[in-house]
């Protein structure tokens, strides 16, 4: 594993990255939790994806003491995911955190990753945090466990936190390239992939990031059709062969992981052909998991299995508190 080059000064600078398009009240509420860092040395980017009303107009009364807040407005709207990039390219500081417009963070998450990065071995790169979400009808606290050498647990399907909860070291965005904005969908993932040739992983096992999420909320990740049709082949021709160095296993595994994820939007997109090939797809390549099963099942009957089984689900979320450890 490379060795990374962070300096560990005292309270390094912390540059954080907000895209940002037609979502004021939510842009509003994700920069108060920046200025409300506990973390004394912040600088927040904000890349209005030409929203109709400015972002700098948007956060002109909001009272952000404390941090360096620079906005920065596209021409034009390039989507999310070009918007994440150029504000990685404009930050200066030594660590890079990325915050979506509708997530928050609790005061601590940023002193407690550069604590983290700080006791962390040169070889770590990436520190990531526990998540919140938010599905509107109930909430779901999920800790993940993923760390050191990750790059099989993110090629076997193994769940981490999404761009909200990433911090990542500067000096290792050179060598592992910039989120690759070509992808529709699942950037975040790919991402991690990469990052994970260059850097060791360290996890905060506490909730200190919150996701919005609601169903049928207008996210870019919700696309089936982009998932379908860009997403998967993309992600497939970027990282079989890197999963196929491992072993068939990995590669297999891989493959079931990706048809697991599209065979769920699937479902969630009234695609019930399609989520029955993707989902029974997935279960041929790797037959070892319970829930892969259990959705493929839902799906088989369509409308008629898969409403029944969603809403069970439902009522058994809403019910259920304990935290969920992947």
């Amino acid at each position: 594993m490379p060795q990374t080059t962070t300096s560990h000064m005292p309270n390094p600078l912390v540059s954080v990255v907000l895209p940002t398009y037609k979502r004021p009240d939510r842009l509003r509420s994700a920069a108060r939790s920046v200025a409300e860092q506990t973390y004394p040395n912040i600088e927040l980017i904000v890349i209005d994806d030409h929203s109709p009303q400015p972002a700098a107009d948007t956060l002109a009364g909001e009272p952000l003491r404390g941090i360096e807040v620079n906005c920065v407005r596209h021409q034009e709207n390039r989507g999310a995911n070009q918007a994440r990039n150029t504000g990685i390219e404009r930050a200066e500081g030594e660590y890079i955190a990325l915050l979506d417009d509708d997530d928050a963070w609790d005061s601590e998450k940023i002193a407690r990753q550069v604590t983290e990065m700080a006791e962390s071995a040169d070889s770590v790169g990436v520190v990531y945090t526990g998540c919140e979400y938010d599905y509107g009808d109930y909430t779901r606290d999920v800790i993940f466990t993923a760390e050191g050498d990750v790059t099989k647990d993110l090629l076997l399907g193994e769940s981490f936190g999404e761009f909200s909860t990433l911090m990542v070291s500067a000096d290792i965005i050179p060598q592992a390239g910039l989120p690759d904005d070509r992808f529709p969908s699942w950037q975040d993932r790919e991402w991690l992939i990469r990052l994970s040739l260059h850097s060791e992983f360290r996890v905060i096992p506490e909730v200190l990031t919150y996701r919005n999420c609601p169903e049928g909320a207008d996210r870019i990740s919700n696309n089936y059709a982009e998932k379908r049709d860009i997403s998967y082949p993309l992600m497939v021709e970027k990282h079989r062969e890197l999963a196929a160095g491992y072993g068939r296993r990995y590669e297999r595994a891989f493959l079931a992981s990706l048809l697991f994820i599209l065979g769920q939007e699937a479902l969630r997109s009234k695609a019930y052909s399609d989520a029955r090939t993707q989902l029974l797809k997935s279960v041929y390549y790797w037959p070892f998991r319970t829930d892969r099963w259990l959705f493929a099942l839902a799906a088989l009957g369509g409308r008629f299995s898969y409403k029944p089984a969603k809403n069970a689900m439902k009522t058994l979320n809403s019910i259920k508190t304990e935290t969920i450890t992947k």
